[in-house]
């Protein structure tokens, strides 16, 4: 329930700052050009707090919380006086209504820069991107334990943060990829990561997974958490025993003792694990107990971990201009993510798995701001982004729509009729509607599996 409130809480903190932002673009904007704003609004529907200001606009925050619009004095909405004319937006240049449009999602753009700059102000915690186990594609690919990824097709890779993004972007067109890494030894070497055996259904969540890469910061030490009453190991395995050998297999994550257990247990059979206690090492036999009570018949030990959390290795920190310079390359790096995933998905080589509808945002705001700030300011860089977007695609109703209008506008040297301005506000409507569902149920999707 603490999750859920959070989530919901974060999620509205989160559209407050964006859509303000953005709306503030179209303000800032319009009033520059001498247009008369009517209404700022935060939200949609109801007013929950309203005030009219020195400037004439009446400025609300509505209930709704998942958007927001800017209402302008316009002769197709309502009747406008005569001496108020020159301030209606429908009377302005053809060229400033396009500028007062596009500076939404131009605020949005620089929102993005001043977050990621801000973050690289703050410092930014990540996990090295040092490879625990590399199993099945990784394996293939030459990958082992204790290697540093530096690069996947062509980005660099100085965390797992950016490793995960560069193998989400290159697993979506499943075609082999070149990787560079460092061993232990500190020999550089590239490979080829076969991106093509991925399975179809492969979500991008999961990409790490799938291949076979585990971080090392990820791995779950061998340590006894607790035994199990019922277990034969009772007195003779304690709490915070570290199994070093199971059988003849030694072990160093907990990940490989079911695996050891189940490849070495035997009917009427001890099996020997070899702990370290304190500074000592002690080979006990212990007799395992069979369960055929499941469809896959496994030989049960008792004993489950010791919980342990992934400590942060590094920190992506830098000083007030370098942060800029990293900032503006930050969001170049995700701008052309962002907009080749859309395209992907438009032509169907990406799956609609990769929209994120209210649900996940909300999981996603809750778990940024769990992590901290500079986290939570990564997280609203990308929502901002994103929204920029979003908002510039050619759909009525959205920015990228008006701006069409205005485009045809300066083509043909009249506005659009009201005919096709009414058709395409139904259009997009309707598109909209249908993205709405196509990422609730993404979320559904991802939620279940």
């Amino acid at each position: 329930m603490q999750t859920f409130f959070g989530s919901v809480w974060w999620l509205i903190v989160s559209l407050g700052i964006l859509v303000t932002f953005h709306e503030f673009g179209h303000f800032w904007v319009a009033r520059r050009f001498g247009i008369k704003v009517l209404r700022f609004s935060v939200g949609f529907g109801a007013p929950l707090w309203r005030r009219l200001g020195g400037d004439g606009t009446e400025y609300q925050i509505a209930m709704i919380p998942l958007g927001g619009y800017v209402k302008m004095l316009d002769e197709r909405e309502q009747e406008v006086r005569a001496e108020d004319l020159p301030h209606a937006f429908n009377r302005k240049p053809v060229l400033q209504r396009i500028a007062v449009v596009a500076a939404g999602p131009v605020f949005n753009l620089l929102l993005c820069v001043a977050l990621l700059w801000l973050m690289y102000l703050v410092g930014k915690p990540d996990y090295l991107p040092l490879v625990g186990r590399a199993e099945g594609i990784a394996a293939a690919a030459g990958l082992s334990h204790g290697d540093r990824l530096l690069s996947i097709a062509g980005q660099d890779t100085p965390t797992w943060t950016d490793a995960a993004f560069a193998l989400s972007q290159a697993a979506v067109e499943r075609k082999p990829v070149k990787i560079a890494f460092e061993q232990a030894s500190g020999t550089r070497l590239q490979r080829t990561l076969a991106l093509d055996r991925l399975a179809p259904d492969t979500l991008p969540a999961r990409v790490i997974q799938a291949v076979g890469l585990t971080p090392r910061q990820f791995l779950l030490p061998a340590v006894i958490g607790s035994v199990a009453a019922d277990s034969a190991a009772v007195g003779r395995l304690q709490p915070g025993d570290r199994i070093i050998r199971i059988g003849n297999q030694p072990i160093d994550g907990w990940d490989q003792v079911s695996t050891a257990i189940q490849a070495q247990a035997r009917a009427d059979e001890a099996l020997e694990i070899v702990v370290r206690r304190a500074a000592d090492a002690l080979a006990l036999a212990i007799p395992l107990r069979r369960d055929d009570s499941s469809t896959t018949p496994r030989w049960i030990l008792g004993i489950t971990p010791q919980a342990a959390a992934a400590a942060y290795d590094t920190v992506l920190r830098h000083g007030p201009v370098d942060a800029l310079f990293a900032s503006l390359g930050e969001t170049w790096r995700l701008t052309g993510g962002t907009l080749t995933m859309l395209g992907q998905m438009l032509t169907g080589k990406a799956s609609i798995h990769n929209l994120s509808g209210p649900l996940s945002i909300a999981q996603y705001a809750n778990a940024s701001a769990q992590l901290g700030l500079a986290w939570f300011l990564f997280f609203l860089a990308l929502m901002s982004l994103s929204l920029g977007i979003i908002n510039l695609l050619p759909i009525p109703i959205l920015d990228g729509g008006h701006l069409l209008y205005y485009l045809i506008e300066l083509v043909k040297g009249s506005p659009v009729s009201e005919r096709a301005m009414i058709a395409g506000q139904y259009l997009g409507l309707t598109l909209l509607v249908g993205l709405m569902g196509l990422a609730f149920y993404s979320d559904i999707v991802r939620i279940i599996d």
